[in-house]
């Protein structure tokens, strides 16, 4: 009786077993998502003078790429959206932002060591106002689109190391796109910040801690020690300095990402957090690998 009783397991319907293939997620869920990215870039220069309209703009492109992905989770790929779990977000975010702006502090520090970065004044309070719409907008729709989707997706389908690969690639070069961008700039990121963002998120297996260091980077970069952003156009910060030195050290006109102690720093606090991530079994192995 218990076997007639037994239904036959339903497999899902064949236009779902499509959508879930990781090449159509990465288009369907990445595509739009990459075009929030870059419509909250365009408000972020439109915007330039306007940093409260600004700041709206870009919190509601965030909520919308957010509401976007939670549904294509739960809808297409039919499961809990736990690398946007809320419970660790103080902890995970407060850790990030504390080491982002420590490791870029640092980065300054040995360029004073050195007589390379003077400080000549300050400006008011109010001009790092501006800067917070770029961090939240880096910080969340960049790490949306690199690690919850790129990084995640190839993860699942190729192993954790072809996706190291493939999204530290795609996202250091694309930082070729602005304005005074290098092909160093774009090699040292590829290196320091695919390494470091992918363990954050390798480790934890949510996107907090990398979200927190990718906002709490930038935002010090530009809103404190007044420092290019990846080859953009320089901002007034809280610090006006006078930098000179060598472009190895310097970062030149891509920003002190094309630096060697950021390369050095970046790489290294990558490196541990993917032992951690390691030891703790979270490395996904290639099909290849699973099968032998």
């Amino acid at each position: 009786m218990a076997e007639l009783n037994t239904l036959p397991a339903m497999s899902p319907p064949s236009w779902l077993r499509i959508v879930q293939h990781p090449l159509a997620r990465l288009l369907l869920l990445g595509g739009p998502l990459f075009l929030m990215m870059a419509t909250s870039n365009g408000f972020l220069e439109q915007f330039a003078g306007q940093p409260l309209l600004r700041l709206a703009t870009v919190v509601g492109m965030i909520i919308l790429a957010v509401a976007v992905y939670m549904g294509f989770v739960r809808f297409v790929e039919r499961r809990p959206v736990s690398e946007l779990a809320p419970a660790p977000v103080v902890t995970e975010l407060g850790i990030g932002l504390l080491i982002g702006s420590g490791l870029y502090a640092g980065c300054v520090g040995i360029l004073m060591v050195l007589g390379m970065y003077r400080i000549d004044g300050f400006n008011p309070v109010s001009t790092m106002v501006p800067e917070i719409a770029g961090a939240l907008s880096s910080g969340f729709l960049e790490e949306l689109v690199f690690r919850a989707v790129l990084f995640r997706i190839v993860e699942e389908w190729l192993g954790s190391w072809v996706s190291l690969l493939v999204s530290s690639f795609v996202f250091g070069f694309l930082h070729l796109l602005n304005p005074e961008a290098t092909i160093v700039g774009a090699i040292f990121i590829t290196v320091e910040a695919g390494i470091l963002l992918a363990a954050a998120y390798m480790v934890t297996r949510r996107l907090w801690l990398s979200i927190g260091f990718h906002m709490a980077w930038n935002y010090t970069q530009s809103a404190v020690f007044s420092g290019i952003v990846s080859g953009n156009a320089p901002a007034p910060g809280l610090i006006r300095p006078t930098i000179q030195g060598p472009d190895l050290l310097t970062g030149g006109q891509f920003g002190i990402e094309a630096s060697l102690q950021a390369f050095v720093l970046c790489t290294a606090t990558g490196i541990v957090l993917f032992v951690m991530a390691q030891r703790r079994g979270r490395i996904v192995p290639a099909p290849w690998q699973s099968r032998s």
